[in-house]
């Protein structure tokens, strides 16, 4: 008996503890790709200007030395009236989406609606370039000079999977990476698999899934350090989710040897009986 519940402890010891290095970021997994603290890590030689797409969300603001000048190009009534500046929003975004509520949708060809502009294509432009598809529509109206500016209203994404936080989520930044995703989204699970997160990407056309490693160093130079609106980030749990969580595992083990240790005590007090 006692070399039953040694036995026992062993496998309640060995089955509820997870390694570190299933769970620690940045790893130095290979001598040949080893990056050491205080090295530089230039970035990934990829061009990361983000191209609108339909259903993207957007923000225009139009701004003159006479407000009077634009005051015909904000619907009535609207927020973003009340202070002279023009909300452009659409796509996915939900309840805790202001702009989604106030603004505007870059439909699935590409336009987006402006009162009095009209429709303006800016879905396959990147942020400057939109702005200055803007820029000249405006001109047609004014001598005067007004500026315009344009700008993504966040960056949008979505986590699924063993992450504390899933669901769409907004980081309010021109550029984030994927660690300023991790903190936003509240972080993995103990679970997660850090060594294969998806990470689903739109481009102009179709979709492709790349594979990530969080736990190598080496994706600090990656193409894909650097998170774009509309991706998807889908981390898997590991095997032993199918056996219960971190957190229960333990418990459930202790239970399961529990009673199995006083089947054995009956089995063994009713064998001396007889």
């Amino acid at each position: 008996m006692k070399q039953f519940f040694f036995f026992a402890g062993l496998i309640l010891l060995a089955t509820s503890c997870i390694s570190n290095k299933r769970i620690t970021y940045l790893q130095n997994l290979s001598d040949s790709t080893a990056i050491g603290l205080d090295e530089f890590i230039p970035f990934a030689d990829v061009n990361y200007t983000y191209i609108l797409q339909p259903f993207d969300i957007v923000q225009i603001d139009f701004a003159s030395a006479d407000p009077e000048l634009v005051e015909g190009f904000t619907f009535l009534n609207s927020p973003q009236s009340m202070i002279g500046r023009i909300g452009v929003g659409g796509g996915g975004g939900g309840g805790s989406d202001p702009l989604y509520m106030t603004g505007y949708s870059i439909d699935k060809d590409g336009f987006v609606e402006v009162p009095r502009l009209g429709k303006i294509k800016i879905g396959g432009l990147s942020e400057e370039g939109a702005k200055l598809a803007v820029q000249q529509e405006i001109n047609k109206f004014f001598k005067e000079e007004v500026y315009v500016r344009l700008r993504i209203a966040g960056i949008r994404y979505t986590t699924l999977g063993e992450f504390n936080s899933v669901g769409v989520q907004i980081i309010y930044k021109n550029r984030a990476t994927l660690f300023d995703a991790l903190a936003n989204s509240g972080e993995t699970s103990i679970l997660g698999k850090k060594n294969k997160m998806f990470l689903i990407r739109q481009y102009d056309g179709g979709t492709k899934i790349h594979q990530i490693n969080l736990h190598d160093r080496a994706l600090l130079g990656s193409p894909w350090f650097f998170i774009q609106p509309n991706d998807i980030l889908y981390l898997e749990p590991m095997k032993i989710r199918q056996i219960g969580t971190a957190d229960n595992l333990t418990g459930s083990l202790a239970l399961f040897a529990g009673l199995l240790a006083s089947t054995l005590l009956i089995i063994n007090l009713v064998t001396r009986n007889l």
